[in-house]
């Protein structure tokens, strides 16, 4: 059983409370390591004896050079390295093993809970599904601690320790030929289940979610049972535990003589006892001796788990839970502070409260201390804080213009740092196809290189001066131009980029333009006469009477009949086609709409050679011919 010294640590005073512990032989240092060291300590002191009393000179100076070998190349082995982590790997998987035994009482609890029944078979039912689970444990234990094994051997040991009956056994014995390579310790757990299930056929269980419940905590139960198998099976890498014990052992051995007293010897304690020595191996293989007994924490040292006490104790609080207390419960009565609601401090006795006089308060949180000063207590401006770069950007492509620039390669690098340019992003080669400059790849640049060198206080009286300024210094720059200027590619802007650039510099307070606000509201057309419905219409009119079926509107078809909407775009006794004129005022507006943002796009710089005017003439000759059809147009 484990060697429990919890209450004698309970409290620290004075020397310390593991001094006290140093004194116990069950489950000490002591009880694992006193054989190997008095093999190790008879070993050298013979090596010594035989170096002061057998050899001749030239056998002691062969003796000395062994020992001074041995010293040097002793530390080589890393010995601390290999066995702390070895224990280490060891400590964890002997507590794991523990927290792996599975416990029956929460499915006890549960089949008291769900599996009604006063009767003799509702009892029977309860006890029968807390043994079988009981005898899945037991049954896992047989196969994998010693001290179960001695105590069942057999399945007839089970039947007489009442977990199993003779018809069951029987069943085991014939599953045992038929199958005999693996274990049975799961077929308790299948009877069990079926258990269960008839008794929510009989109707002893309520719900099918209790069933669900009962049958989770089987397979947990039969889970947790097949993981202490793997434990048994699936242990600690062989090669390691070798390397491990070489280690050691190789290295008290070289230190038998390394450690040895010579003649030329610096100090001579040794000469008598080997003190250090000692210690280096009481330390060194106790650790090694700890490894080993808790590798398998189901066998008989003194740290092992108490499994017998287990099986006991498991088949007694199943029982107790399931029928000895099933339903019963102690009568309610009011509590001693029901009129107190809560208590306001539970009384001590005067052996606690001479303890407890210590503690005055409560304990507190860790900032409970910690004091602003009135004058730090003031809450800050939000907009002093430091605005996101994000949001920066995001505001900018709100209020700030997109504008375009094309110019050709060889003023490439020297407009890249111009101020006078109305462009965000570089120009780029009259060969290559204009991009957007304050498009969504020209902003994650400059997020990403941190460029925050734009300015944010221009509004849109501005920009509209500044447009109006470019354009007009764009035409003058024309004339001059003439024939000298080169010819930029036609699709210099798409209509669609566009189009999405003027509706992103839209300010957020502006409405969405609609069909509304192009055409304007239609003219009526006439009024059409359309017929009554004759289903729903009434013959005998009462205009004193509420009629709960009024006729219905002219304009809403009856009995089958098609009729248009009195809504027409323009009347058929107009004079002039309303959509023919719209149509060329619209391509009037496109026109000048054009013109202006060629010119916001096209940055003039001193010594550019361009055929703007050519490239306005196709796209005006264009327009008139055909023009395109606006985005706000389905």
């Amino acid at each position: 059983m484990t060697v429990t010294y919890t209450a004698e640590v309970a409290t620290c005073r004075g020397l310390g409370c593991f001094l006290k512990l140093l004194g116990r032989w069950k489950g000490s240092i002591y009880k694992l390591v006193w054989l190997d060291l008095l093999m190790f300590l008879f070993v050298y002191y013979s090596l010594n004896m035989t170096y002061r009393y057998l050899l001749d000179e030239a056998g002691k100076a062969l003796f000395e050079m062994i020992v001074k070998y041995c010293y040097d190349y002793g530390s080589l082995i890393p010995l601390s390295f290999v066995l702390g982590f070895y224990v280490s790997v060891v400590m964890t998987r002997w507590w794991n093993q523990y927290t792996a035994i599975p416990f029956p009482d929460p499915l006890a609890v549960f089949v008291s809970a769900t599996v009604h029944g006063q009767d003799e078979r509702g009892r029977v039912m309860r006890r029968t599904i807390m043994r079988y689970v009981c005898l899945c444990v037991t049954m896992t234990f047989t196969m994998i601690s010693p001290r179960v094994k001695k105590r069942f051997p057999t399945l007839e040991h089970l039947v007489e320790a009442g977990l199993l009956h003779e018809s069951e056994k029987e069943i085991m014995v014939n599953l045992n030929k038929k199958f005999p390579k693996y274990s049975k310790h799961w077929l308790p757990i299948v009877w069990a289940s079926s258990i269960i299930t008839r008794a929510r056929k009989e109707g002893r269980i309520r719900d099918d979610f209790a069933v669900k419940t009962l049958i989770d905590e089987l397979n947990k139960f039969r889970g947790q049972c097949g993981l202490l198998l793997s434990f048994d099976t699936i242990s600690v890498p062989l090669v390691y535990t070798q390397v491990v014990t070489l280690a050691v052992y190789s290295y008290f051995l070289t230190t038998l003589m390394g450690h040895q007293w010579v003649d030329n010897s610096t100090y001579r304690f040794d000469l008598y006892f080997p003190v250090f020595t000692t210690l280096q191996f009481f330390f060194y293989v106790g650790w090694l001796k700890v490894a080993e007994s808790l590798i398998n924490p189901f066998g008989d040292d003194d740290d092992d788990f108490e499994v017998n006490w287990m099986v006991d104790r498991n088949l007694q609080i199943s029982y107790l839970i399931v029928d000895e207390m099933h339903h019963d419960h102690p009568e309610l009565v009011r509590d001693q502070y029901w009129d107190e609601v809560f208590p306001p401090e539970l009384p001590y006795t005067a052996a606690a409260a001479a303890a407890e006089s210590m503690r005055n308060t409560h304990p507190l949180p860790s900032t409970a201390n910690i004091a602003v000063k009135p004058e730090e207590q003031e809450l800050m401006n939000p907009l002093s804080a430091k605005v996101d770069p994000m949001q920066t950007y995001i505001d900018n492509m709100q209020t700030g213009p997109i504008t375009f620039s094309a110019n050709k390669a060889a003023g490439f690098k020297s407009r890249k740092n111009s101020s006078n340019s109305l462009a965000i992003g570089s120009s780029v080669p009259d060969a290559m196809s204009m991009p957007r400059v304050a498009s969504v790849t020209s902003l994650l640049k400059r997020f990403f290189s941190r460029d925050d060198t734009r300015n944010d206080s221009r509004n849109e009286n501005n920009v509209e001066a500044n447009e109006m300024n470019a354009l007009i210094t764009n035409e003058e720059k024309l004339k001059k131009l003439g024939n000298s200027s080169k010819r930029i590619t036609a699709d210099v802007i798409e209509e669609v980029d566009e189009q999405t650039t003027i509706t992103s510099q839209r300010s957020q307070h502006d409405c969405r333009p609609n069909v509304m606000h192009v055409f304007g509201p239609p003219p009526p057309s006439r009024p059409i006469d359309m017929p009554q419905s004759s289903s729903f219409s009434n013959n005998h009119p009462n205009h004193h009477v509420y009629d709960p079926f009024p006729p219905l509107a002219n304009s809403a078809p009856g009995d089958g009949a098609d009729f248009t909407d009195r809504v027409s775009i323009g009347s058929a006794t107009d004079d002039e086609d309303d959509f023919d004129s719209l149509k060329k005022k619209r391509d009037e507006e496109r026109l000048s709409r054009l013109k202006q943002n060629m010119s916001r796009s096209l940055s003039v710089q001193k010594g550019d050679e361009m055929d703007t005017e050519c490239l306005l003439k196709r796209r005006s000759s264009n327009m008139s011919t055909s023009p395109p059809k606006s985005p706000l147009i389905p």
